[in-house]
């Protein structure tokens, strides 16, 4: 039986926010998202949050997700107080019980890592552990003449000698549940700080004669807490340089690492490339061969395969089929569905609306609640005039048809197979198939007309 305890309750001053600390982001991510997500994927048979500081907003954020469990630690009174609140919520089935700590302001910790402090576990207890040129701060690993863990003595506790130990604790750690239930209810707070410390199980492992083995993080990032703005800043730039790190190995081609953001899952064909500024939301499919210009956007989108998408373009919530052209400036909005080659340009919006295969909307025109045929050209000042203050209505365009400049078609309406509107039509009845439809005024000019001139 797995157990994962996620302490998430600190207040996080130096955040300077209402916000509690674990909801602030990494990549577009709660923190605490990011170490639930890693919790699960060690496939844990149990996930206790301990909250606190803003208890209603975190339990809040994560209500739709039943298999949490929540405890209260109030007040907090050290990271051993708090995993006691968890003590109750802890099961076990006595077939090699164990229970992992996490820390909801530690998000980035990768499951490889975690499966190495199981497996180092064993019987006894596991701490995560590294070494750091400086460690000031950290809890200190203290070995006995054989090498082996004997204690964890933190920062403001350490003597002078125990203070030069390069090898720290990051405070994860693995310990049987049974065993570790016993020692949390042995601990006290006679120490610098007046908190009960976790780290005094570690004492209490080596007195009853259990072994204390360590796992080391892949990564130095994965054990990087944020206490302020410039941390969670600095772990922001880190994640992202190995998000792109791993865009890079699968064949992807980022015009500058540095400046790229992921804040979702990207998933990428090969020879995709991804020019400077681009910012990845939600879920992001990126067929083999895409090419997306400078500072676009891309939110829960689906790209095909040889598509462009050039600067400064918005996608949020369509799909966009192979060997298409969208851009620059243009904006797909959700409900977006266009196939294989077509063209959308500059300045133009498409939204709950379907252009089908080889059409086209090059310029300057908003397309809403609409159903393109194939091969249909829409001209430059184009509007699907969708809305009429109360309900939304749908514009059908058959295939092949020709749709002239600053047309305005007012739904619900239809036009025809391979029908075409003049520029200037307003189209309130529908198009037939095959002919021309026109609605304009009549052009006349006005003779002896003289401009105004302005009176002085």
């Amino acid at each position: 039986m797995l157990n994962i305890v996620i302490l998430a309750a600190g207040q996080g001053k130096r955040m300077q926010s209402n916000r509690p600390k674990v909801l602030h982001t990494i990549a577009g991510r709660s923190m605490l998202a990011h170490v639930i997500n890693g919790a699960r994927a060690l496939a844990a048979d149990n996930i206790v949050v301990v909250v606190g500081h803003g208890a209603e907003y975190v339990q809040q954020a994560f209500a739709a997700q039943p298999d949490l469990q929540f405890a209260t630690q109030q007040p907090q009174l050290g990271t051993g107080h708090a995993v006691l609140q968890a003590v109750q919520q802890l099961k076990e089935d006595g077939r090699d019980d164990v229970t992992i700590v996490l820390y909801g302001d530690v998000p980035l910790v990768q499951t490889a890592s975690l499966q190495a402090l199981l497996d180092a576990q064993g019987q006894g207890v596991a701490v995560l552990t590294e070494y750091l040129s400086d460690p000031t701060g950290y809890g200190r690993i203290v070995r006995d003449a054989q090498g082996k863990v004997c204690a964890i003595v933190e920062h403001k506790d350490a003597s002078p000698e125990q203070r030069a130990i390069t090898e720290v604790n990051t405070g994860i750690l693995a310990a049987p549940t049974a065993q570790l239930k016993t020692w949390l209810a042995k601990l006290t707070n006679n120490n610098a700080q007046g908190e009960y410390y976790l780290t005094d199980v570690i004492g209490m492992a080596v007195a009853e004669g259990l072994a204390v083995n360590v796992a080391h993080p892949g990564a130095a990032y994965e054990t990087l807490g944020v206490n302020s703005r410039a941390q969670q800043a600095q772990l922001e730039r880190l994640w992202q340089l190995e998000l792109a790190r791993r865009q890079l190995e699968a064949g992807v081609t980022l015009a500058d690492p540095a400046r790229f953001d992921v804040r979702g899952n990207l998933t990428c064909g090969q020879d995709v490339f991804i020019d400077i500024g681009c910012v990845f939301e939600g879920t992001v499919e990126l067929g083999a061969g895409v090419y997306v210009g400078a500072h676009c956007v891309l939110r829960d989108v689906t790209i095909g395969a040889g598509t462009r998408i050039e600067p400064f373009s918005h996608l949020d919530q369509a799909v966009v089929g192979v060997d298409a052209k969208i851009g620059p400036y243009a904006r797909l909005r959700p409900g977006a569905a266009l196939a294989d080659r077509t063209h959308v340009g500059n300045f133009v919006e498409i939204k709950n609306a379907r252009l089908g295969v080889d059409s086209k909307a090059n310029h300057l025109a908003y397309i809403g609640d609409a159903d393109i045929g194939e091969r249909v050209n829409i001209g430059a000042g184009t509007i699907t005039c969708n809305y009429d203050g109360v309900n939304k209505h749908r514009t059908v365009i058959e295939d092949d048809a020709f749709i002239g400049s600053d047309t305005q078609l007012v739904a619900p309406v239809r036009v025809g197979r391979g029908a075409t509107l003049g520029a200037g039509t307003t189209l309130t009845h529908d198009a037939p198939p095959e002919k021309l439809t026109v609605s304009r005024a009549k052009q006349l000019t006005i003779e002896g007309w003289k401009r105004p001139v302005k009176k002085v």
